[in-house]
């Protein structure tokens, strides 16, 4: 399941030769989420299970970040978030994915009339009395929403210009309980970054215009909730790849056909390429066929012919002969590209089973 579109490529690729023509192709392809829910789980209930006094310490700390050469000023922060908001994003990113068949929304803290303090986790009760009367088949339960905050303000002299910048690490966590079941089936604890910029002549006017304390807890608590939804459902991708086009009638007739969807005439005429040829000619064919096979959902056969390029790769960049301090960018070029292609087809052909099976939904 792919979609993708052409860019001329204008810049980077430096390594290529001059006579070599080469167009960037970016492709859209799902991938399976970490969880997999039985096609049986149609309705789910997103609840707010934030207790009153949320575990901080979730974040980690972190080495303080050198100083950079123009900063002036820096303020590190930390918050709960808002757990009504972060519930209410999460509902929302998963309902607009459109996977589950009804997503019904309980944003009131469960834990605000405690007296006194308890387990966040929801007991195996309170998970089965909460889906009965939602009427929902399992829970998903946002347990805590933790941020670190960074303003810096810097001096850019090239600039005579102020730059401010505010940066955002949000840690939500959420669980997932199903009727009847001890604990929660899983919990996901990850993070992500958002981040805000201004620029001015006065360092006074541009903290003033940065974000302020309350709308970054909003923005951001809304902003956590859309963290957890690639772990939890298939999601799509974007990735670049490489059409080479240039250096004999093959590949030019060949990059005709690939513009116009044509694919498997496309790897007809590389094919072609490959065996009449040598080198990096070799190497551009057996590239392309991969991304050919890859554009026609066949992986595995994708992922054949990218470790044929890769080893040509390694043979044009004498790889295994080099010392460790010699390996860099610029003396590896080619076999730096194609494993990083290499790594995302594999990436792709371990996720297809599951990804399978988690849009099964979709078949009956």
């Amino acid at each position: 399941m792919a979609k993708h579109y052409y860019y001329l490529l204008l810049s980077g690729m430096l390594f290529l030769s001059s006579c070599q023509s080469v167009e960037q192709l970016s492709i859209d392809y799902m991938l399976p989420a970490e969880v997999s829910f039985p096609p049986t789980l149609k309705r789910v209930a997103i609840v707010n299970n934030m207790p009153e006094v949320p575990d901080n310490k979730l974040i980690v700390s972190e080495e303080a970040e050198k100083k950079e050469e123009n900063e002036i000023a820096r303020l590190t922060n930390y918050y709960n978030g808002d757990a009504r908001l972060t519930t209410e994003a999460l509902a929302e990113a998963l309902a607009n994915e459109n996977y589950f068949e009804e997503v019904v929304i309980c944003d009131s803290a469960l834990r605000s009339k405690d007296i006194t303090p308890r387990e966040s986790t929801l007991s195996r009760e309170e998970a089965s009395k909460l889906i009965q009367d939602l009427d929902v088949d399992f829970l998903i339960a946002l347990e805590n929403i933790q941020m670190r905050s960074t303003r810096k303000i810097s001096y850019l002299r090239d600039w005579g210009a102020f730059y401010g910048t505010v940066d955002v690490k949000v840690y939500p966590t959420v669980k997932i309980y199903l009727p009847n079941r001890k604990g929660p089936m899983v919990t996901i604890n990850n993070n992500d970054s958002i981040f805000w910029e201004e620029m001015g002549n006065g360092e006074a006017s541009v903290r003033a215009r940065l974000i302020s304390e309350n709308d970054l807890i909003k923005q951001a608590s809304e902003f956590a909730g859309t963290v957890p939804v690639k772990r939890l459902l298939p999601h799509w991708k974007t990735a670049n790849r490489y059409l080479f086009q240039g250096g004999s009638v093959n590949m030019r007739d060949a990059a005709v056909y690939a513009k116009e969807g044509n694919w498997a005439e496309a790897v007809q005429l590389w094919k072609k390429n490959f065996e009449a040829k040598k080198g990096k000619q070799k190497m551009y064919s057996a590239y392309n066929i991969a991304m050919g096979y890859e554009m026609q959902d066949s992986i595995d056969t994708a992922t054949e012919w990218a470790l044929k390029a890769q080893q040509i790769a390694r043979e044009i960049n004498k790889v295994d002969k080099k010392e460790k301090d010699e390996i860099s960018d610029s003396t590896i070029s080619y076999y730096i590209l194609i494993s990083l292609y290499v790594d995302e087809l594999q990436e792709r052909k371990e996720g297809l089973t599951r990804l399978k099976a988690q849009m099964n939904r979709f078949n009956e």
